[in-house]
């Protein structure tokens, strides 16, 4: 007699999800990831990833990645506690400290763990998180996993977030304020200034996530804090090397002591190998482009205003955003999910997404330009997104 399969409901709920139209399947980048990509076969306008600055294939990233691999090997053996901290992963964690003109940091493997390790490390059960009604899903794990008490505010208001730890005021136990710095869907800034002075008000400590602000905002890609000028005043700042630096990590920015206790609290930094050789080697170029050709990041928004600005000519609703997170507002799930599926058999790479990642009612292509688009491509991608939509009722024809 053959047992029953305990699995059987995950193909019931796939089936469920395929049926719906909100089942996607993966796409195989099959070429570097570049302003034109070569995806399952076939050339197609990329605005799909988080290359802001054309990095991740970059010459010196890739040769430093090389170098690094053929001086010190493949990988280093170990987590960071035990024997696994090499020389260049504290040559590293100096560097970007300096770059974010901070005391100290800590690098982790990525930057959902740098969240997740970092909140759930510093506070327990007896502590109290406010918390953005749109902060990332790392953020949202690590409150979870911290077993705080959560309040979350809605979006960016301000006024909410100061009730709430206006009446936290008298509870035991410390308080994080806690935001994402550019919000990963609609492609908005945080509030910073507003949020710091409420922290320091109510004693909180104030904490941003910058993965999405990291060589996008500030001087030389320093992030939102150097945008608003508030240095000395954010006392935890997470930063992502996956993105805008173009490999893979993410980092915790911050006081000696902080740091000091991640590497003795954190759990994804006590418990992961480190970075590979090759991996820190691409970082440490990467930080070499920021410091040395600023504008890139001058290119990167000057793609991003006439991207916008052709968006919503055509007639899109391109939500809140001030960013080159851009996203096309549809409404249903299943709306953006065949959007994407037509737009990428006419070319171009654009990513559906819906619920619970976005609101309900609320699904959209997400599209991200780079520093590295021509503006020939990005005229092609307004006309393959406007041709696209007005086929299918999006927008009028």
């Amino acid at each position: 007699m053959t047992a029953a399969n305990p699995l059987s409901w995950l193909g019931e709920q796939l089936e469920t999800w395929r049926n719906a139209g909100t089942y996607q399947r993966l796409r195989i980048l099959e070429s570097p990831c570049e302003p034109v990509s070569r995806v399952d076969g076939r050339e197609v306008i990329n605005l799909a990833s988080n290359n802001y600055l054309g990095l991740a294939n970059h010459p010196r990233l890739v040769e430093a990645a090389r170098d690094y691999a053929a001086r010190y090997g493949a990988g280093s053996g170990a987590v960071r506690t035990i024997s696994g901290t090499m020389d260049i992963h504290m040559e590293l964690e100096r560097r970007i400290a300096a770059f974010k003109k901070v005391e100290a940091c800590v690098v982790f493997q990525s930057g959902f763990t740098a969240n997740a390790g970092t909140v759930s490390a510093i506070l327990g059960p007896e502590d109290h998180i406010v918390s953005d009604a749109l902060n990332h899903a790392s953020i949202i794990d690590g409150c979870r996993l911290s077993r705080a008490k959560i309040h979350v505010f809605p979006h960016r208001d301000t006024a909410a977030a100061e009730a709430l730890l206006r009446d936290l005021a008298d509870k035991p136990g410390r308080k994080l304020l806690i935001t994402d710095g550019v919000f990963s869907m609609d492609g908005d800034i945080a509030p910073l200034p507003a949020l710091v002075e409420i922290a320091e008000r109510h004693g909180a400590i104030m904490m941003i996530d910058d993965a999405h602000s990291s060589g996008v905002l500030g001087s030389n890609g320093r992030g939102t804090v150097d945008h608003y000028n508030l240095h000395g005043r954010v006392d935890v700042q997470v930063g992502t090397l996956s993105k805008a630096i173009g490999a893979l990590g993410g980092y915790v920015c911050g006081q000696r002591d902080l740091i000091e206790y991640l590497y003795h609290r954190a759990r994804p930094f006590l418990f992961s190998t480190s970075h590979p050789p090759a991996v820190v080697g691409a970082c440490m170029a990467a930080f070499d482009i920021l410091e040395d050709e600023p504008e890139r990041i001058d290119e990167l928004w000057e793609n991003t205003r006439y991207f916008k600005s052709a968006l919503r000519d055509a007639g899109f609703d391109t939500g809140e955003s001030e960013t080159p997170i851009t996203p096309i507002i549809v409404g249903e799930v299943k709306t953006a999910h065949e959007f994407s599926r037509r737009l990428f058999e006419s070319g171009l790479w654009a990513t559906g997404i819906g619920y619970p990642t976005v609101p309900e009612g609320r699904a959209r292509i997400r599209t991200i330009v780079t520093a590295t688009h021509s503006t020939d491509l990005l005229d092609s991608a307004v006309e393959i997104l406007a041709r696209v939509a007005k086929t299918m009722g999006i927008l009028k024809a």
